[in-house]
């Protein structure tokens, strides 16, 4: 039986041996914070041993792992593939305008190709080319997708411009639901998936970053209209990597998959509205996010449908090629 849309059985996965937070991202990520200490070998290495963890938690659970290790000194968030890559249950990718420079090389042709020899893929479309008119849009960081209801949730940032959204948006054929957002201090939230989780039956939203009531309440009222339980989480929370959790179809039914720090700060109200239709599924990641994201953002959801119906379950090692642009199918 195919996984619901909203809920991918497969998921891609990056293991970078040089994880370090960015220098370029700190521009207007306030989730970032740096490493104590100078260690920045151990840094990595514990950030690779944390997305080993991860996928080993995920299959585990019944999740098809698509595990590609990256060697490369210069691309310091690979550990983020959901910023660049997305698919969608109609047989589409898409390749995405990244805001950071020295993050535009994380896009992977042999992931792509991956997808394609795995899973039937009818069309890779690439929205990269907006980067030489700073145009960018990172992908399910940047939108938070309900494919059920086809609604794309956007935070206004520097990561979603309106221009390179609404390309989306007419391209795939979602509504687009943009909203401004601040922290205590007045900053706009740079990714929607740090704010907000949208799962088949319950929805984590930071609704108290969100700026206007009129905007929260179009929120709460799209989302509610869906049938979905509207989980309010608090500023505290979403610092905590409470909203950047993603559900999941695993062996015995959906999970959510979040971090442990993240699971720590729901309250027990807040679980049993989770837990009455879906599993919590921790995994402590603290070195990955020193970079300013959590499990959500370390997973790329396979929205796509089996080539084979018995598909393996092992995790895919690949080695990193040098980058390489994937044409947009005619």
């Amino acid at each position: 039986m195919a996984a619901p849309a909203q809920a991918p059985g497969a998921v891609v996965l990056i293991r970078p041996d040089h994880f370090r937070p960015n220098e370029l991202t700190r521009v207007d990520n306030a989730f970032q914070s740096l490493p104590a200490g100078p260690d920045a070998a151990g840094v990595a290495a514990r950030a690779r041993d944390e997305v080993t963890r991860l996928a080993e938690v995920l299959e585990a659970a019944g999740v098809v792992v698509h595990l590609f290790d990256d060697h490369a000194h210069d691309r310091p968030d690979s550990v983020f593939p959901n910023n660049w890559l997305s698919t969608h249950p109609d047989g589409r990718v898409a390749l995405y305008p990244m805001f950071a420079a020295n993050r535009r090389s994380e896009r992977r042709a042999d992931v792509v190709q991956l997808l394609q020899d795995r899973y039937r893929v009818t069309q890779v479309v690439d929205f990269s080319d907006m980067e030489r008119d700073g145009l960018f849009l990172e992908s399910t960081g940047a939108m938070v997708l309900d494919h059920q209801e086809r609604v794309a949730y956007v935070s206004r940032s520097h990561r979603a411009h309106p221009q390179a959204l609404a390309r989306f948006c007419g391209t795939f054929g979602y509504e687009a639901l943009l909203f401004d957002t601040a922290d205590a201090e007045g900053r706009a939230v740079y990714h929607t998936n740090v704010l907000m989780s949208v799962g088949s039956a319950v929805a984590l939203v930071g609704l108290g970053m969100i700026s206007t009531p009129a905007d929260r309440a179009r929120v709460v009222d799209r989302l509610g209209a869906t049938g979905r339980d509207v989980v309010e989480l608090s500023e505290h929370q979403v610092r905590e990597f409470a909203g950047n959790a993603i559900e999941l179809t695993g062996r015995d039914g959906p999970v959510l998959a979040l971090s442990a720090r993240a699971a720590a700060s729901l309250t027990p109200a807040q679980r049993r509205r989770i837990e009455a239709t879906t599993q919590l599924l921790p995994v402590a990641v603290p070195t990955v996010e020193l970079a300013g994201g959590s499990v959500r953002c370390m997973i790329a959801g396979v929205h796509l449908a089996p080539r084979a119906a018995d598909l393996t379950r092992l995790p895919l090692f690949g080695a990193l090629p040098d980058p390489v642009r994937v044409p947009v199918a005619p």
